[in-house]
């Protein structure tokens, strides 16, 4: 029975942790475009727009002054916002290194 038990808690632990550590993977994001400042938009977030070949991002930052690099060829990383995207926008991310 104790054995059962400790089985059973070793089996709710482990399947309660796995999605985590997938979730904290998967919000990872590194993508390559224009820095653009964000205009006039369906949707209120973001400060500035990242568009890509085939893809755009609202952007945001607040360690990287991102005016830096507008109108730019740049790669970024950074996090997915969770809750985004809304009001059909783009993902939301919060970028935490641009490079050249």
């Amino acid at each position: 029975m104790k054995r059962i038990l400790i089985l059973s808690l070793f089996v709710a632990v482990v399947s309660g942790c796995s999605p985590l550590k997938d979730a904290n993977h998967s919000s990872s994001v590194t993508a390559s475009g224009t820095i653009q400042k964000l205009g006039m938009t369906t949707f209120q977030y973001g400060t500035h727009l990242l568009k890509a070949d085939n893809k755009t991002y609202a952007l945001k930052s607040g360690s990287i002054n991102l005016d830096t690099y507008l109108d730019k060829k740049v790669t970024i990383k950074g996090k997915k916002v969770a809750g985004y995207p809304v009001d059909g926008g783009p993902e939301l991310i919060d970028v935490t290194l641009v490079k050249f």
